[in-house]
């Protein structure tokens, strides 16, 4: 009898849950006295915690934007509508490590739930410039990949990408990092949606083939009906589902990989993270022992969609080029080691004892964390490369890629090619990146508990670490889809390679 009640109170239970996963809405709508409560909190955590609230924005603007955000809160606010005012706040910060992001049930639902109808357009902008890189609805012959975009519905472009600009977070002033964040895969079409709303049609502008401006109706792309178009035409196929270890394998060689051309000396190291998780240290002991058995002379590592990750891992990268002992920062610490918020952040134990372990308070009042600041890596003995370094560079390069290209960019055997890294060069508020969850929404988001300073002696204006080679896009790469930086980089090894022989 026991049993029984035990097994029947488990089936209410697990569908109990399954009913409350399902009734999950979007639409669920926020009281004001709900939004408030959170608005609050978030604010309190920032001006307790955050390393770097006033390092770009004076305290007064900050003030001013915070409350500017809270008489943006009004009665029965969805998430997403909660979300927005928060991003927005949030940008004015400068820092790229404090993003919002969405709740863990809202989540849960887009993990699972049928995709909605969506903007049809891929986009890469920059300064003055938009120009179509996809074009979702296949049967649009006009606008195609290098069409010139310059207003949609009535927008032109530079007022569309100044308002999507005040949402997207980024280390002081950068707007190469907005600029790529927008041509990222899907970023443009998922912020202009939040901000601007959906539209059955959009009224497209643009320069057609005779250079003239021209304009067309695009409809919404519909993933369902595409889907259904899709599969009256193309059989579906069972495919089956790699194993863990192979999904890892995979999940390893889009992060990492080394290319070889043994003939002509040359090799590429294509870089997309230096997070754990991906055998790095492993990779680069092999890849560099490769590169000197077969005498590469001239190496391109890319690390343009490299985000960060690991100071360790990209310490590990720079020792087998940096030609000198060189250190991580001038420095690192955090402005408070207690929270009165502790329940609300996450691995707040976790990150106290690291402070209490690894941190001193000093005269100052902050917790420095002084091996960093005062430690002297040395370079790599074993299979050091000596050869010519070309580092790809641009808007995702971003926190720790930004300390790697830092520490190895006035060397004369290193050439920095492309634009801009996303990181800030003088430095970023990071390393220890807890989320924070709002109690009444379930709204998260991160907050950086270090400030570091890579170098005190370069100016604190707000940019990222500068190319020594700019690589910057044009029409003419992006309709041809060319990789135009790493063109750029074969010119400079071609060029060296001529020198050479001279």
């Amino acid at each position: 009898m026991g049993r029984s009640i035990f097994f029947s109170i488990c089936i209410i239970w697990f569908i109990s849950c399954g009913t409350n996963k399902a009734i999950y809405s979007p639409n669920t709508k926020y009281s004001l006295q709900d939004v408030e409560k959170d608005y609050v909190l978030y604010r309190n955590i920032l001006e307790t915690h955050h390393p770097g609230l006033y390092w770009y924005t004076s305290r007064d603007s900050m003030d001013y934007y915070f409350e500017w955000g809270k008489q943006q809160l009004r009665d029965s606010m969805t998430e997403s509508e909660f979300r927005k005012v928060l991003s927005c706040v949030t940008a004015k910060i400068g820092c790229g490590h404090t993003t919002v992001r969405s709740s863990k049930k809202w989540s849960r639902y887009s993990d699972t739930a049928r995709p909605g109808k969506m903007f049809p357009l891929s986009i890469k902008a920059w300064t003055d410039t938009m120009v179509v890189t996809q074009n979702l609805n296949r049967k649009d012959s006009v606008l195609r990949r290098g069409t010139v975009i310059t207003q949609i519905n009535g927008r032109p472009i530079n007022e569309i990408t100044d308002t999507l600009f005040k949402y997207i977070s980024t280390d002081g002033y950068n707007r190469t990092h907005r600029y790529q964040t927008l041509s990222n895969r899907g970023s443009f079409g998922s912020l202009y949606t939040s901000v601007f709303g959906i539209s059955e049609k959009y009224i497209v502008e643009y320069i057609d083939a005779a250079k003239k401006i021209n304009s067309l109706n695009v409809a919404v792309y519909n993933p369902a009906n595409d889907t259904i178009n899709r599969n009256t035409i193309r059989p579906v196929s069972s495919i089956p589902r790699p194993s863990r270890r192979e999904r890892k394998r995979q999940d390893a060689s889009n992060t990492r990989l080394l290319k070889i051309d043994s003939v002509n000396h040359t090799a590429m190291m294509d870089l997309a993270s230096f997070g754990r998780g991906y055998g790095l240290k492993k990779f680069f002991r092999t890849s560099f022992r490769a590169l000197r058995q077969n005498t590469i002379g001239h190496l391109i590592v890319d690390v343009r969609s490299n985000g960060g990750g690991s100071i360790t891992n990209s310490t590990i990268l720079t020792r087998y080029i940096a030609n000198q002992p060189f250190k991580i920062c001038d420095s690192l610490y955090s402005i408070r080691k207690a929270s009165p918020y502790q329940q609300y952040i996450q691995n707040n134990f976790w990150n106290k004892l690291f402070m209490t372990l690894f941190t001193r308070k000093r005269n100052d009042g902050n917790y420095h964390f002084g091996y960093f600041e005062k430690h002297f890596f040395k370079p790599k003995k074993n299979n050091h490369f000596n050869g010519r370094v070309y580092i790809l560079t641009g808007g995702n390069s971003f926190s720790a890629t930004t300390l790697f290209v830092s520490s190895v960019i006035k060397q004369d055997n290193v050439t920095v090619v492309g634009e801009e890294t996303g990181g800030g060069a003088y430095g970023n508020s990071a390393w220890l990146l807890p989320n924070v969850t709002l109690p009444e929404t379930g709204v998260r988001f991160r907050l950086p508990l270090f400030r570091l300073v890579i170098d005190k002696n370069i100016p604190k204006n707000g940019r990222g670490v500068q190319p020594e080679t700019e690589a910057k896009p044009t029409v003419d790469a992006i309709r041809r889809n060319a990789d135009f930086k790493l063109e750029k980089a074969m010119e400079l090894i071609k060029a060296d390679k001529e020198k050479t022989k001279q």
